[in-house]
């Protein structure tokens, strides 16, 4: 019963946030790019300066794909390449104050809660509050 109960909590979660309150085509059109493009762009806002490797790693993508997404925000002047400074042969990635900000629009659609989030009565968000930092091993 446990397991069963789990699995349908979670399948609850994924769609409640993949497929109901799935805001990734809202935060696409703002910033006029994929979300693979998004993704990047906050993870160096983020993590700060990453190496292509780091980035690639953190995007689950293969290396020339990485580079086609860097290229991208490079032209739009959201990030910039860099030579590592103790490895030549590196290239590090910084996000631009342009990016920065096109990060913090992105984090500010992407983080509005849905409206049956906000509907809950104060002490069941409290408790899923309380219950999913304990998932997240807060």
């Amino acid at each position: 019963m446990t397991t069963q109960t789990a699995s349908r909590a979670w399948q609850a979660m994924r769609s409640l946030v993949l497929e109901q309150h799935d805001r990734r085509a809202e935060v696409c059109q703002a910033l006029d790019m994929s979300f693979i493009k998004v993704k990047a762009l906050r993870k160096l806002a983020t993590y700060g300066p990453l190496t292509m490797r780091e980035l690639t790693d953190m995007l689950a993508t293969d290396k020339p794909y990485t580079t086609l997404v860097v290229d991208f925000l490079e032209d739009r002047g959201l990030v910039e390449r860099t030579r590592h400074p103790e490895d030549r042969r590196c290239k590090i990635v910084s996000v631009t104050a342009q990016g920065a900000a096109e990060a913090a629009k992105a984090d500010a659609i992407i983080n509005v809660p849905p409206a049956p989030l906000l509907a809950l009565p104060a002490q069941d968000l409290a408790e899923l509050d309380r219950i999913l930092g304990t998932l997240a091993g807060d």
